[in-house]
């Protein structure tokens, strides 16, 4: 399935009709079945942590509805309520070796391997959908756009082995991780508002057959920036989910960007990306 908040929270599922295109059938109705939640509420996502039992009542509300063309909505973030965004630094090969090669731009302290630095956390407050604008928050610095695969915790996970990582991934979606470079640590760098893009829906696990065979693509104003394909992660996604939750159990809606390849590049106001990964989709997003 891929599955949608649009407009005020609304929750739809994305079919795609050979004529009209991608269509959003309006499926708010099942979310009627989610348990009723007083304080203190949970740090969980209440949606994605219920999505098998909902898969039914899901199918079910949008058959029921007529699809709206996907350029009539607006797309909010696919996970209202993550408890965390976890992500991967230099994370491919050819990434790393470009940020080596760059210490202008690159501050040292922050190029290693992944396995030295560790991961990092970014607000949950820099969440942004498809159809928001990114919004540069230093314009006197230099600010770069990163292309990733975002995996979206699915069942609790604490101390995952290898064998049953993956078993705890309910959806993917593109993620950009935007970036203001500096001397700062990464979570301060990464967190502005806006800066951390997730859509332009989620695909369900189940819909994505191999997800380490997957390309990845970022274009601004038209001109390819980043491609690669998560094949040439170095640490996988099984790797990362045990990495992560040995440190920190993962909960239902927590987000974990993958990485982002060799090709980051600035953006500026005015400017137009362009994010498509395979079995996903695409989003285009402006600058401002």
């Amino acid at each position: 399935m891929r599955l949608c908040l649009f407009d005020d929270d609304r929750l739809g599922l994305v079919r795609r009709d050979p004529v009209a295109g991608d269509l959003v059938h309006d499926a708010s109705a099942a979310l009627e079945a989610l348990p009723a939640r007083r304080y203190p509420f949970p740090r969980h996502d209440l949606l994605v942590a219920a999505l098998p039992a909902l898969r039914a009542p899901i199918l079910a509300a949008a058959d029921a509805q007529p699809g709206r063309p996907l350029a009539s909505v607006r797309l909010r973030p696919p996970v209202a309520n993550p408890g965390k965004i976890v992500a991967a630094p230099v994370n491919y090969r050819k990434h790393l070796e470009e940020a080596e090669a760059d210490p202008a731009t690159f501050h040292a302290a922050h190029v290693r391997k992944i396995e030295e630095t560790g991961l990092f956390l970014k607000a949950t407050s820099s969440l942004a959908g498809a159809s928001d604008t990114l919004r540069v928050n230093q314009p006197d610095r230099r600010t770069d756009h990163e292309v990733e695969l975002a995996a979206i915790i699915g069942t609790p996970c604490k101390d995952a082995t290898r064998e049953n990582a993956l078993g705890h991934v309910a959806a993917y979606a593109i993620g950009l991780d935007i970036t203001i470079r500096g001397p700062e640590e990464r979570s301060l760098r990464k967190s502005p508002d806006t800066y951390t893009v997730l859509g332009p829906w989620m695909v369900t696990a189940d819909e994505i057959g191999d997800p380490a065979a997957l390309d990845l693509l970022l274009e601004v104003n038209g001109e390819v920036r980043q491609r690669a394909n998560t094949r040439d992660l170095l640490l996988d996604i099984p790797a990362l989910i045990v990495f992560a939750s040995r440190f920190y159990t993962l909960e239902p809606g927590d987000i974990l960007l993958t990485g982002t390849p060799e090709g980051v590049g600035p953006i500026r106001p005015g400017d137009t990306m362009h994010a498509a990964i395979e079995g996903i989709g695409a989003m285009t997003l402006r600058v401002a």
